[in-house]
């Protein structure tokens, strides 16, 4: 046992006397879960403003949805719907306490907190023992490609699936009832979230019951549904499915830590042949124990289960031509089979260089994060003043681009959120795309009732009419520091694209 982590539990033998229960465990080491509560929100407080995509585009909607219940926006208007509504409501009834800034940082840090102890609870449950030293992997999952992003409903229904699956996994009495309500929140988050714990939790329950070699008709079934699934999508040409997002290998959960430019992917690479050496390193030393791979079964399964997934789906598609995108769907699926990856790897026995090797990773990670995300302030900062000598209710269209090498295209969001309280963005695409609270009907002074029409307004390939005047342009005017903004009067006839940096090859 030389060279494992003391003092932690980790081992099998300690946990025997650690409760089994999600709330028990919490309670007991409520010290630790306290000061790594407090280390894992920093990420949310260390700037000014939370940088994560669509985020942005959330916090500017639910100051509409302020102003749609004060009846000072209109054409716009709510409706009520069972799903990718919880974290706007979550913020928006946050916002009307403390005001839209504070409500971020309150109602995102509780969300990273859901999602981190979520999966260090389902980690824990399946593998059986307390994996600390897997903490900084989890700590950079939770700032993965979901959360900057900001898919945050998504996000939510992650975190609120891992503590249902935690619980339900070995479901006692009243546990059942607690996993059902928790089931009941991630489907009002989003769906995946909700398809997630069902599913997986039938298929272990399935799977517990078939005797010997018939087990692998459950993956093979499993993965034969997700070819069926593609097939139907790239022969059905009015779903406009699409498979773009580079070699499917690419995408097996340490895509996650692949944000801002190329020096994420290289350490997304260092982290995952981490993982392997971790791995094999364990199996080596555990080969002349008996029936040693059955530790690792299930785990490694769960993983080559989700990684089809992600394989065969599409990437995009869209259910209606007037309805938005379902889109990057393989791209966030990836945040599952890095979930089952952490679960793989939380049956190995904890040594104090994997704490170590995960643990700089972590430190080059949010290091990285904090430098990028720092930049993107500087961007919003300078549209707050472009946006801060508008006249009240002016409308504008936001044309920004991200670095060449970014994998994290939304950052046009952090420009719209600098609106709140003083101009409306014209190609907000959440009213038009009738996948969330806030609408729009047509002819709305605030927003374009179009989806198609806020697609091309974002990629500046929009030809402006008349009835959309009186309408201004912000757009990044300095090819050599993309935060310096500019604006200007738009015109009937252009291309609202016509001036502004595009990236090299466009």
């Amino acid at each position: 046992m030389t060279g494992q982590i003391p003092d932690f539990r980790m081992s099998a033998a300690a946990n025997e006397t650690t409760p089994a229960g999600v709330m028990p465990f919490l309670r007991l080491r409520k010290l630790h879960a306290l000061f790594l509560s407090a280390i894992v929100v920093v990420p949310c407080i260390w700037h000014r403003r939370i940088e994560a995509g669509d985020l942005a585009s959330h916090a500017y909607n639910a100051w509409l949805a302020q102003l749609i219940e004060k009846g000072q926006a209109p054409g716009l208007y709510i409706v009520g719907q069972w799903h990718n509504i919880l974290f706007d409501v979550m913020l928006l009834r946050m916002a009307n306490l403390v005001g839209i800034a504070a409500a971020e940082k309150v109602v995102v840090s509780i969300c990273v907190l859901i999602f981190f102890w979520g999966v260090f609870a389902l980690v824990r449950r399946i593998a059986g023992q307390s994996a600390w030293f897997l903490v900084p992997c989890i700590a950079m999952l939770a700032y993965g490609y979901s959360f900057s992003m900001g898919f945050m409903n998504y996000y939510l229904s992650l975190g609120l699936a891992c503590f249902g699956l935690a619980i339900l996994w070995r479901a006692r009495r009243f546990e059942w009832i607690a996993g059902a309500l928790l089931a009941a929140l991630a489907l009002l988050a989003h769906p995946i979230g909700f398809l997630w714990l069902v599913g997986t939790l039938a298929y272990v329950k399935v799977r517990a019951k078939l005797p010997g070699w018939r087990k692998l008709a459950l993956p093979l079934a499993a993965a034969g549904a997700f070819a069926a699934v593609r097939w139907y999508a790239a022969h059905r040409p009015a779903l406009m499915a699409d498979w773009d997002r580079g070699p499917f290998y690419l995408y097996n959960g340490a895509d996650q830590l692949g944000l801002y430019g190329k020096r994420y992917f290289f350490l997304a690479g260092a982290a995952l042949f981490l993982g392997v050496i971790c791995v094999a390193v364990d199996l080596y030393a555990r080969r002349r124990e008996g029936s040693w791979w059955k530790l690792y079964e299930l785990p490694f399964e769960l993983y080559v289960v989700t990684f089809c997934a992600t394989a065969l789906l599409p990437e995009n598609l869209r259910s209606s031509i007037y309805g938005g995108w379902i889109g990057l769907l393989s791209s966030r699926l990836t945040t599952i089979s890095a979930t089952f990856g952490l679960v793989l790897l939380g049956c190995l026995k904890p040594r104090r260089w994997h704490l170590a090797g995960f643990g700089f990773c972590a430190v080059l990670f949010f290091a990285f994060l904090y430098q990028d995300t720092g930049w993107l302030n500087r961007l919003e900062a300078n549209a707050e003043t472009l946006a801060r000598d508008l006249p009240p209710g002016t409308r504008v269209i936001v044309t920004a681009r991200a670095p060449a090498d970014s994998r994290i295209a939304f950052i046009g969001h952090a420009v719209e959120r600098a609106c709140i309280g003083r101009c409306f963005s014209y190609a907000n695409y959440e009213p038009a795309s009738g996948e969330f609270r806030v609408r729009v009907r047509k002819g709305s002074p605030v927003a374009t009732s179009s989806t198609d029409d806020a697609e091309d307004m974002a990629a500046g390939e929009y030809e402006v009419d008349d009835t959309d005047l009186p309408l201004k342009q912000i757009y990044q005017c300095d090819a050599n520091d993309l935060t310096k903004l500019c604006i200007r009067d738009l015109e009937a006839g252009e291309t609202n694209g016509r001036m502004g940096y595009k990236p090299p090859g466009r």
